[in-house]
């Protein structure tokens, strides 16, 4: 339940910032915003993901958040490497230093509770 509360916060968050920023001053940091909207749109996947649960949805979810996870490593380390690039920060600029770093550990945390749920099913043995 608290994996579906942080993504549901997190998609406000980034869509709202991203949808504020490209409304007003899209020319600024064009790469930036539009990144912070795609990550609003893979949160609410995996927000949707969850709350849905059943088998294809956690596959779905795990997919996803381990593309999250790629996406946040990725912009992170462009972010540190070419900060020219990024005019104005990103959800996942820093690694989400601007979010308390919660858009890299996340990820994680789903990947690993989503991994250890599988382990528990019967099936899965």
């Amino acid at each position: 339940m608290l994996l579906v509360w942080l993504y549901g916060v997190m998609v406000v968050g980034a869509v709202s910032r991203s949808v504020y920023q490209i409304a007003t001053d899209f020319g600024r940091a064009p790469l930036a915003y539009s990144l912070s909207a795609v990550a609003g749109v893979v949160y609410g996947f995996i927000t949707y993901s969850l709350v849905r649960g059943g088998e294809r949805a956690r596959r779905a979810a795990l997919v996803c958040c381990a593309a999250e996870l790629v996406g946040v490593l990725t912009v992170g380390t462009w972010t540190l490497v070419e900060p020219s690039a990024f005019p104005d920060a990103t959800v996942w600029s820093d690694y989400g230093m601007g979010y308390v770093f919660i858009p890299v550990l996340l990820p994680l945390s789903a990947l690993y509770w989503l991994r250890a749920a599988d382990k528990q099913r019967p099936e899965a043995a």
